[in-house]
């Protein structure tokens, strides 16, 4: 190279030649935007490092090192037709990257690559899955020639969605787009397929501009950009949407993207900027609004000005391995980046930002690196060490995707959207509150509402993919409906159905969303057995106990102290009635000693207390009614023969007549919640049998007069009724425990229950009132009882003083006995018979 060249060639080729002793052979594609911004800042290098320029294609024997997009495959397969090229640093700026073997290496020791590595690039695509939990994927990608390895970059992504918990369901290859003879037809046939299917997941891994941009139009056509789709483009196409006119990313609005990240407001790119869009628009003059450079301008400038500076560094008639060394000896800022390469291949820069296609341009919505995941800014991603795709976007904006839908897209729909499934309900069960279907007149229509409608709904939000379905009324019983699901005549059923073992036989059921064991409603009668010993129950046993307890032992303790004073308590009968008007507040009999009149006045504060409760609580319990059930079991009913009534459509006839026992003409089949007090008022039923949902709703809107009873026959509950081997009642039995974890399901039957307020407080009380214990009178207890123990040790003392000689005389006659009885058995070895020992206490 030297300054005082002079050009000759095509200009408007890729071919250039310059009679000069170096020459770098560059092979680009320009019919490509990346092409031709790679040939502009080649041209911008070589004149920046040395003024002049000599670009020569390998061919010739006088070139030195050889840059452009050309893979590895494509170098192995020139080398074996000239074999000069084997031995030649050849800098490559594929910008799709493949996969290396070993033996490849070997072939091509000089072969040293400027963009980052395929891994990187798929290592984003999974986090991005992984990030908005897609199980399943549909990979496209244009096929660039023969030497591709399109299959190695499939299966290398595959293996990394595999460990994120998501699979390529399909991939689809389009050839290149200039051998296509028919575009738009093979395009619209190729995308109504991927449109057939149910994922809704589309990644374009590998495209130029030009075919991307045709690929979106069509889609768009095609109503394959509405809201369930998603399309993820990956760095090759998304650091060119600056190329793109405002039309085509119409078409594309809601797609998301990454591309390589760089730094773009340092001087030197400014400046580089400034001189491109110059030169890119003097030479490409149909372009020149959108002549902003790439990263693909940026590489090819930092790979060319690596080779310029390689070749300054070394002898004019240095070998290619010495000229390689230079080449991967290279360490300087360059406008992609910090130029530096390890082990022969250049250190990942390993940033890309994640971009949104919104209105006529697009907008970044986070940065990510295989090292700290995603992250707003760059800075972020300083000073962290944490592991690939394991940070959420949950600090990130909101996301426009695909028709505008403001959520997530679930990236999957069940069945085709054209023919959504056919899920029937219910129309004539006997519980509306369940399911109802209304009519409407004026667009006539009809809709479904109630509680299974509900949380029908509530699940499917949580189902991983979308599911277009529409409801439609079944007018037969549960068991045809269920056949029904057998027979394909609908695709599904939700209502209030029972899981039961010989349904099971049919269809295939859902986990319950509620449990729903059969239980047996009867009418109320007053209970006249509780009511004559009602007063009992307002104190407890231990209460009436200790009461009656400290009520005697206070007689005693008064008696103790007056009997020796007051001739009226003298008798202890006297005392009993005594104690019996204290109670009542009216004892005849006066007392003389303050330390009794202390002890009754204790005693009489606790009686006050205690009559005020024993009043209140016995007032409640009168006001309460004390009713029972009318049946008390189903062994009275069997014996009796007594009509019952069930809901006619359900599988609860079926049950009484088998499990129960009950004869079929015995049983009532009633159609509607409302019709069962009329039959229980005129006697057509003794008793009703309800699974217990409907028990219960039938409970809260008919409060008065009715109970629940009778044992408990454990069934299946209420689920969700799919064909046989369907996948749906996985994924719906996964989605009702979610459900029921969050708290919905008993939000949404507490909010079942709670639309019936006929019921007052007052009127669903429960029958047991709790009796009183000591425990809210302890504290009287103890101050009473304390008291009366304190007299009680006063009385005694005063008695034993009184009665001095008489206990004196008592403890010396037994003194005596006791000295004769140890002196007469130390010496005869046998104690004093017990009559002289009681002689002799009599003499004392």
């Amino acid at each position: 190279m030297a300054t005082d060249a002079e050009a000759n060639g095509n200009e408007d080729g890729c071919v250039m030649k310059r009679e000069r002793i170096r020459r770098i052979g560059g092979v680009i594609d320009c019919s490509s935007r990346a092409g031709k911004e790679q040939r502009i800042a080649m041209e911008m290098a070589i004149q920046d490092f040395h003024r002049s320029t000599a670009f020569e294609l390998f061919g010739i024997d006088m070139v030195q090192a050889i840059i452009g997009t050309i893979t590895r495959q494509e170098a192995t397969l020139v080398s074996e037709i000239q074999k000069a090229t084997s031995d030649m640093p050849i800098v490559s700026l594929t910008t799709s990257p493949a996969t290396v073997a070993a033996a490849r290496r070997k072939q091509l020791p000089f072969f040293v690559q400027m963009t980052n590595g395929i891994n990187l690039n798929v290592q984003c695509i999974a986090a991005i899955v992984n990030n908005f939990r897609w199980q399943k994927v549909t990979v496209i990608f244009e096929e660039n020639n023969d030497f591709s390895t399109d299959f190695g970059l499939i299966t290398l992504l595959s293996d990394l969605l595999k460990v994120v918990g998501s699979e390529i369901e399909h991939h689809l290859a389009f050839p290149p787009l200039s051998s296509l003879s028919y575009q738009n037809g093979t395009m619209e046939e190729e995308l109504r397929k991927l449109r057939s299917k149910s994922n809704r997941v589309f990644i374009i891994i590998q495209s130029s501009i030009q075919f991307t941009v045709m690929l979106f139009e069509k889609a768009k056509q095609m109503a394959m950009m509405e809201k369930g789709y998603v399309w993820i483009v990956t760095d090759e196409i998304a650091s060119l949407l600056d190329s793109v006119d405002s039309s085509a990313l119409k078409n594309m609005q809601g797609v998301l993207g990454f591309r390589t990240n760089f730094i773009d407001s340092s001087k030197s790119f400014r400046q580089f900027k400034t001189k491109f869009r110059k030169n890119y628009g003097t030479r490409y003059t149909e372009e020149e609004e959108y002549s902003n450079p790439s990263i693909f301008a940026l590489q090819a400038y930092d790979a060319t000005w690596t080779i310029a500076r390689a070749m300054e560094k070394s002898q004019k008639n240095a070998t290619s391995k010495e000229l390689f060394q230079q080449i991967i000896s290279s360490n300087f800022e360059g406008l992609s980046g910090r130029i530096r390469f390890v082990n022969d291949t250049l250190l990942q820069r390993g940033t890309f930002q994640i971009i949104n296609v919104v209105g006529k341009s697009y907008r970044e919505i986070a940065v990510w690196s295989p090292e700290f995941g995603f992250t707003e800014k760059s800075d972020k991603h300083e000073g962290e060490n944490l592991e690939f795709g394991n940070n959420s976007m949950k600090e990130l904006g909101p996301i426009y995707w695909p028709g505008g839908l403001q959520t997530v897209p679930k990236g999957w729909t069940y069945g085709e959207e054209n023919k959504p499934l056919k899920i029937g309900v219910p129309a004539r069960g006997a519980f509306n509150q369940f399911v109802k279907v209304s009519h409407d007149q004026d667009k006539n229509s009809s809709y479904v509402t109630g509680f299974s409608i509900e949380v029908f709904e509530a699940v499917v939000k949580r189902i991983p993919y979308q599911l277009p379905y529409v409801l439609v009324p079944f007018y037969g019983s549960y068991d045809d409906m269920v056949e029904e699901v057998y027979s394909k005549g609908i695709d599904a059923a939700v209502g209030d159905t029972e899981i039961m073992a010989y349904r099971c036989q049919y269809a295939e059921f859902s986990h319950p969303y509620i449990q729903a064991d059969l239980r047996m409603i009867v009418t109320e009668k007053p209970d006249k057995s509780k009511e004559q010993w009602l007063f009992m129950e307002t104190f407890t046993r231990r209460m009436w106990l200790i009461t009656a307890a400290m009520h005697i032992f206070i007689g005693f303790v008064i008696w103790l102290i007056e009997h020796g004073e007051n001739p009226d308590l003298n008798r202890f009968g006297a005392v009993l009635w005594f104690s019996i008007t204290i109670i009542f507040f009216a004892q005849g009999e006066p007392l003389r000693s303050n330390l009794s009149r202390l002890v009754l006045a204790t005693w009489l504060f606790a009686i006050l207390i205690i009559s005020a409760s024993f009043t209140a609580s016995l007032a409640s319990m009168l006001t309460i009614s004390r009713l029972q059930p009318s049946v008390s079991d189903i062994a009275t009913l069997l014996r009796t023969n007594a009509p019952v009534g069930c809901n006619g459509k359900s599988f609860i006839v079926r049950y009484l007549i088998n499990v129960v026992g009950f004869k079929q003409k015995n049983i009532r089949k009633i159609n509607s919640i409302d019709d069962y007090p009329d039959v229980f008022e005129k006697g057509v039923i003794q008793a009703a049998f309800f699974v217990v949902p409907h028990a219960q709703v039938f409970l809260a809107k008919y409060c008065k007069g009715y109970t629940m009873t009778g044992p408990t026959f454990k069934l299946g509950g209420f689920g969700f009724v799919f064909p046989k081997g369907s996948r749906l009642a996985y994924d719906f039995s996964e989605a009702i425990l979610k459900a029921t974890e969050s708290g919905e399901m008993p939000r949404l039957d507490d909010y079942l229950l709670s639309s019936y307020n006929s019921c007052s407080p007052s009127t669903a009380m429960s029958y047991d009132s709790s009796s009183l214990g000591p425990r809210p009178f302890a504290g009287l207890f103890l101050i009473s009882g304390g008291v009366s123990g304190f007299a009680f040790l006063v009385a005694a003392m005063r008695l034993a003083r009184r009665h001095e000689h008489f206990i004196r005389a008592r403890l010396n006659g037994i003194r005596r006995w006791a000295y004769q009885n140890v002196r007469f058995g130390f010496f005869q070895g046998n104690p004093l018979p017990p009559t002289n020992i009681q002689g002799s206490i009599l003499m004392t």
